[in-house]
């Protein structure tokens, strides 16, 4: 058992809902805002019930840490745009990189952001491959497809390390 208890319930319900982003994400390039609020709501959640001495301080350093991870995506998109003059990351993929920084350690969003990076890059260069098609800088890619079960696997990598340390 990954992670027994609250946080293996959590855990699921954050499954469920970073599928649910993944497939619509994929099916119509759009993070839907009610999948990302009741990912971040889940996140503020658990981080009040997983250290019930600290409580609602917890879940304002969840938050906190969604918007730390969340503002250098922000200005990704902003100097992408002022660079290219189109969109580069929707707001969908910032709000999601948020629920990534309330759910996870900032060590974890790193290698969550990295893996989901390079999966991306790697579905895309391998679509290209396989369709004898050059790779374009115009290109459309649902990021959130691989951004949102990274971390469900970050989520699971958490778990079962902090399971062993016990």
């Amino acid at each position: 058992m990954a992670a027994p208890g609250l946080d293996g319930v959590l855990g699921a319900l954050l499954g469920t809902l970073m599928l649910a982003i993944a497939t619509t994400d994929a099916q119509r390039y759009i993070i839907p805002n009610e999948l990302v609020g009741a990912a971040a709501a889940l996140a503020l959640l658990r981080a009040a019930a997983m250290a019930p001495d600290a409580g609602w301080y917890a879940a304002l350093v969840a938050a906190a840490r969604g918007i730390a991870v969340a503002l250098p995506f922000l200005a990704l998109m902003a100097g992408y745009r002022a660079w290219r003059g189109r969109d580069g990351l929707g707001l969908g993929d910032i709000k999601l990189a948020a629920v990534a920084g309330a759910w996870l350690s900032l060590v974890t969003v790193l290698a969550v952001i990295e893996a989901a990076t390079l999966a991306a890059l790697a579905a895309y260069i391998a679509h290209g491959a396989l369709r004898r098609r050059k790779l374009r800088a115009t290109a459309y890619l649902p990021f959130g497809l691989f951004l949102a079960p990274a971390i469900w696997f970050g989520w699971l990598a958490e778990a079962l390390l902090n399971q062993s340390a016990y």
